[in-house]
């Protein structure tokens, strides 16, 4: 098919979303949505909640209704009463970071003395709706006209103030930022599109925009923040940049790269949770733990911690060694009692060897384990399912290196 019909299918589809989504905005369509939300949360199945919506609020809205409760249902744990205000397509609120996340990315800019911010790449306007929040003035850019509308709609559902949002190109925004300024305003967040076609892009210069313009953004713009992949390899981190792994409930679940101006510090790993935020932080590279024996307590550190490059700060608190050299196992001889671990008593150590394994866990009485592993090409469901067994015992059960060598370390419950 040419590419010129793929576009105007396109842009036919994204009109007809746009349409939809100002229909819901009006009072019909607001009945429509606590409708669809009541049938949801009375689990009436799709196919009998559809056409009882089609009998009571119409063929049109019908549809877009049931789509939009859905969406809001997903949204409700992390969004809470706002979910119920918002609208999202289930791309938007896949690419939605968590309004949490997003607070405190704002406190921080305007904490730096940011009071307009440019929201590049807006999407259903999480980031926006926190900055307006904060009371910065907020310019919100896509290309993407159903963005653009959802952010728009939102912003009004919420009853905010100070936001335009506005069809612009951010590559062309980025490339004409002139004196620390880009799109008129002080400071900037981005969220470069990391997914194409359902896939991650793990290759940075294929983000959407690309990372030519993540460097150029971080170099005209000192006052911004960047959302990357956690995986980001830190040979690309600028000079100056400051590199920060955020994580909650044991899961990476951000990564930025704060501008110069914000930036204080080398590398920052943050354990995000109801509470607040605890922080680790190195002013230059701390280099790599110390490796020796295993001993009596196993620390598996937080995955911020490891893909900051932090783990022998936490080493060093501990008294603690690597396992390994090459594996971010800690081990030391006391429980850690550290926000950054998770740590498990040894009870035994051993080559790796099924069958060896099976005949120990049997003597224990154990009949369920956890597996847990690192620096290995084993399936850890697989060999939880073949460890299962008559006794009533739990363990966890790790299987990793020590010393280069395949190692399975039997441990208790954690700490």
């Amino acid at each position: 098919m040419p590419t010129g019909n793929l576009d105007e299918d396109s842009a036919a589809q994204s009109a007809e979303t746009v349409r939809q989504l100002r229909a819901l905005s009006t009072p019909p369509g607001a009945a429509a949505l606590a409708r669809a939300a009541a049938l949801l949360d009375g689990r009436t199945d799709a196919v009998t909640a559809l056409s009882r919506l089609r009998a009571e609020v119409g063929v049109d809205l019908a549809g877009p209704a049931w789509g939009i409760a859905r969406q809001r249902e997903k949204a409700r744990p992390a969004f809470g009463a706002d979910a119920d205000r918002l609208l999202f397509t289930g791309d938007t609120l896949e690419q939605a970071g968590r309004p949490a996340l997003a607070a405190r990315r704002a406190g921080r800019l305007l904490d730096g003395g940011v009071r307009s911010v440019a929201d590049l790449g807006c999407a259903a306007g999480t980031d926006t709706i926190a900055l307006a929040r904060a009371g910065a003035s907020v310019v919100a850019v896509d290309r993407d006209p159903v963005a653009r509308e959802l952010t728009a709609l939102n912003v009004a559902a919420l009853g905010l103030r100070g936001v335009q949002v506005r069809d612009a190109d951010v590559v062309d925004l980025v490339a004409t930022a002139d004196d620390g300024r880009v799109a008129g305003c002080d400071a900037a967040v981005l969220d470069p599109a990391r997914r194409a076609g359902g896939r991650r892009l793990l290759d940075p210069d294929r983000w959407s925009p690309p990372w030519s313009t993540v460097l150029a953004l971080l170099d005209r713009v000192p006052r911004c923040v960047v959302k990357v992949a956690p995986g980001l390899d830190h040979a690309r981190v600028p000079d100056g940049v400051e590199a920060e792994w955020v994580s909650a409930g044991g899961s990476i679940v951000e990564a930025l790269l704060w501008g110069r101006d914000l930036s204080t510090t080398w590398r920052r790993a943050t354990l995000a949770g109801a509470g607040g935020a605890v922080e680790l932080t190195a002013d230059t590279d701390p280099g790599p733990a110390p490796v020796g024996p295993v001993r009596g307590w196993l620390h598996e550190p937080d995955p911020a911690v490891i893909r900051s490059g932090l783990v022998s700060l936490v080493a060093t608190d501990l008294g603690a060694t690597l396992v390994d050299p090459t594996i971010a196992y800690l081990t030391s001889d006391s429980t850690a009692g550290s926000p950054w671990t998770s740590s498990y008593p040894v009870t035994d150590v051993l080559p790796f060897n099924l069958k060896r394994l099976r005949a120990l866990l049997r003597a224990r009485g154990v009949g369920r384990v956890t597996v847990k592993k690192r620096g290995s090409p084993i399936e850890p469901e697989t060999l939880a399912r073949q460890l299962r067994g008559p006794g009533s015992g739990t363990a966890v059960v790790v299987v990793t290196r020590v010393a280069g060598a395949p190692t399975v370390l039997v441990c208790g419950p954690p700490s």
